[in-house]
């Protein structure tokens, strides 16, 4: 009886051995003497593939923009204990969206000297002053991240009087609401603000919010308070930062309790960002016309259809198998699909060890650097199984990538990534299914942001759109896919929700 048509699959099925994480062995040699083999090539395609070796060179490499590239900067100013920060809550409530971050200014002051720490302590050191601010880490970063790419924020103490050794980091907004009381002060700072907004509020209303917060949350002391507000607060707002009123395209009085001045500044920043997302499906759209008519690229390897491969596939797209040999099944594809990929992308060093026997050497490989791979939520979670029996140490982060039902437009959620992934070896990006690629796109752009090389990057998949393919390549070249399966470009996911049961 063929296996595959056997009562108990999981009793007729056959083994496949995982592949070892720290060394792997190419020659049959056990002399000394004998040169390590070369590994045996791995079969890339069907019997018959006949895709020039030269087709990168045939097509214009495209472009990609993701949705957070030109990030919206708001810019809001005004005196200390204005109610800046309660008025950048007040508008992101407004917008009510996921991808709306506030930088506060209070990260980028200057680290102190000895000196200068002593002073802070005697409440006698001016940070109501600009040279007090870090304007070019401020203008760095903000140029990183309006750019598409990641930002590393620093951390300060007031009750330390010192910039701490940690940072956080901010990747993806659509919009960063940056509050200070010099976020109008800098040219390069308002050069690249898309609204600049100035916060009034009673100067006695001020001192007395000032108090409570610097009392509440910076452990200071009313007498301190005081001594800077008339020493270092009150000229410097004159001096300062009352002339920024002059650059500004709103003023807001009375803060939180100004509905309309909210309300406006809340639908200017919604229309934009839908202009934005329009480009965005226009870019998609313009990347699926280039690539339709392009031939599948070298770096595309689909897993050689044997019998036994053909087997299983018939089972898994079978409606009436049960779950659990659906789970079995796949999880014994998904091994091989993650060995291809290992072999695709992973990169060996030469390696000798003594034998059992003694005296005899055996000349293998040995991995260079550290593997990891990310999972694409929630779908990437079906390979993970295959992962983990192939790598079994692997590191492994995630993504959530959803498609907006009202614009098919891919949106980024969340993204948890080792730090030191630019310097692994090989980045296995797994997900079974890609339509559009308007996923695969994304995934891949938050690597090369992350400092990933594209030669390091293999998607895996089960099944693939040749359209959604050829869209992926056409923008990264040099990245791999590994697919099993080149189905319709649209096709419906249907393997998590059976993998999953949900």
């Amino acid at each position: 009886m063929n296996c595959y048509e056997a009562s108990s699959p999981r009793r007729a099925s056959h083994s496949i051995g995982p592949v070892h994480a720290s060394t792997m062995s190419v020659s049959a040699s056990d002399s000394p003497a004998s040169p390590p083999a070369s590994p045996p090539a791995m079969k890339e395609g069907n019997p018959g593939d006949t895709r020039s070796n030269s087709f990168e060179d045939k097509i214009a490499h495209a472009h990609y923009s993701p949705p957070w590239a030109n990030t919206s900067i708001i810019g809001i100013a005004g005196s200390s204990g204005s109610g800046k920060t309660s008025l950048s809550h007040a508008i992101i409530r407004e917008l009510n969206l996921p991808w709306v971050v506030i930088l506060s200014m209070d990260s980028f002051y200057k680290p102190l000297t000895a000196e200068q720490s002593a002073a802070a302590f005697r409440n006698e050191y001016d940070f109501d002053s600009p040279d007090a601010i870090d304007f070019d880490c401020l203008v760095e970063r903000l140029r990183s991240i309006k750019s598409g790419h990641k930002g590393d924020i620093p951390v300060y103490s007031f009750e330390k009087h010192a910039r701490l050794d940690k940072t956080t980091t901010i990747y993806s907004p659509h919009v960063i609401i940056l509050e200070g009381i010099f976020a109008l002060h800098d040219q390069r700072v308002t050069d690249m603000l898309d609204m600049k907004i100035f916060a009034e509020a009673d100067a006695d209303l001020c001192l007395s919010r000032r108090i409570l917060r610097d009392v509440r949350e910076r452990g200071r002391d009313i007498e301190g308070c005081v001594k800077q507000w008339f020493a270092f607060v009150k000229p410097n707002f004159h001096k300062f930062v009352e002339p920024q009123r002059m650059v500004a395209d709103i003023i807001v009085p009375r803060g939180i309790e100004n509905k309309v001045a909210i309300s406006m500044v809340s639908d200017q920043i919604l229309k934009t960002l839908h202009q934005k997302s329009r480009l965005h499906q226009l870019e998609l759209k313009r990347l699926g016309k280039v690539a339709e008519n392009n031939p599948l690229s070298r770096n595309v390897i689909i897993v050689q259809h044997t019998n036994q491969i053909r087997g299983i596939n018939t089972l898994l797209m079978n409606p009436e198998i049960d779950r659990e040999d659906f789970i079995f099944y796949f999880d014994r594809l998904a091994v091989m699909l993650v060995e291809h990929g290992t072999d695709a992308g992973m990169r060996y060093k030469p390696f000798v060890v003594d034998t059992p026997v003694p005296g005899r050497q055996y000349r293998g490989l040995q991995l260079d650097g550290e593997p990891s791979a990310i999972v694409i939520l929630r779908g990437g979670s079906c390979l993970e199984t295959g992962l983990k029996r192939v790598l079994p140490d692997c590191r492994t982060g995630r993504m959530l990538i959803q498609t907006n039902y009202r614009t098919g437009e891919p949106e980024l959620h969340f993204h948890s990534i080792a730090p030191d992934i630019s310097e692994h070896n090989c980045v296995l990006l797994l997900d079974p299914q890609m339509s559009s690629g308007g996923a695969a796109l994304m995934s891949v752009r938050v690597l090369l942001d992350h400092g990933v090389p594209q030669d390091r990057i293999v998607f895996v998949t089960y099944m693939a759109g040749k359209n959604g393919l050829n869209r992926l390549m056409t923008v990264y070249p040099a990245i791999k896919v590994v697919v099993c399966r080149i189905v319709e470009d649209m096709e419906f996911r249907w393997v998590e929700s059976k993998y999953l049961g949900c």
